[in-house]
């Protein structure tokens, strides 16, 4: 089992699975590569049933865990996902809501504990590359950030990762895909902080999973409940292609040689 090749991608939240790794998870599962995904959350603070809030009248929590773990299967069955694993923590919810001081949310878990869970799943899968997100959790969310400590803490504890990558979203593709958006649907999505994505410089690693872009597509729409936040969906088939059909990372860790800009995650491995 050590010597097969597997991804693991350690995430948040149902859905974060799809825009970062969808096209990676489908493109390697297809090349015989063994596919892990570790979703951190059940997702209780997205939208209840019509649309109803967090926080909102009759938002109810057991409710949303329930169609958003149903979304989540619908997903991975379309992006080929072999194996995932659910560590089952109480979504925290987004930064600044009152469920943030929460003791039995995901952020505020012991990361030695939820760490040791995933550290775990490291030894059963023993996977050769780990993906997560950056420091920031990519935008700040409190899940994000905690998915990404106990990614980091759990490779270092096992050693086994051996190469280990954050998602990015390239800063200058990402402003013009939003320029493009804004002018298609009329609609003012906001301006983004400058700080917002990683400078293409930064990028080390693009992948090709264009093949894959209509199975992301299917993949993110499969998660309906949370439409409202699910703006790519919005988007006219051309820019999804766009967005849908490149994934970038930034390789932080490798023990084994790989070109400084690389074209597969596997790169070094096979």
């Amino acid at each position: 089992m050590d010597s097969e090749l597997t991804l693991m991608a350690v995430h948040a939240h149902p859905d974060d699975e799809v825009l970062g790794t969808g096209g990676v998870f489908a493109r390697y599962a297809e090349e015989g590569i063994r596919t892990v995904l570790v979703t951190c959350t059940n997702g209780e603070q997205g939208d209840g049933p019509g649309g109803v809030k967090p926080g909102e009248h009759g938002h109810d929590e057991a409710a949303v865990r329930e169609r958003r773990l149903a979304e989540l299967r619908d997903s991975v069955a379309h992006l080929g996902i072999e194996h995932v694993e659910l560590l089952g923590y109480r979504d925290s919810g987004m930064d600044g809501w009152d469920t943030n001081s929460e003791s039995d949310v995901f952020s505020n878990v012991p990361i030695e504990d939820s760490a040791a869970r995933l550290g775990e799943l490291m030894e059963k899968y023993r996977p050769q590359v780990v993906v997560t997100y950056d420091e920031n959790g990519n935008y700040g969310h409190p899940d994000h950030i905690q998915a990404h400590r106990i990614a980091v803490a759990a490779a270092e504890a096992t050693k086994i990762p051996r190469k280990f990558y954050y998602t990015a979203v390239p800063r200058e593709r990402f402003r013009e895909f939003m320029k493009r958006m804004q002018e298609e649907s009329g609609e003012d999505f906001g301006e983004l902080p400058e700080d917002f994505g990683t400078p293409e410089a930064e990028i080390t690693t693009f992948v090709d999973v264009m093949p894959y872009a209509e199975r992301k597509r299917k993949a993110l729409a499969a998660h309906e409940s949370q439409g409202d936040n699910i703006f790519f969906l919005r988007m006219s088939d051309e820019v999804q292609l766009q967005v849908f059909g490149t994934e970038s990372f930034v390789r932080v860790r490798s023990d084994v040689a790989a070109p400084d800009k690389e074209d597969d995650l596997f790169a070094g491995l096979r």
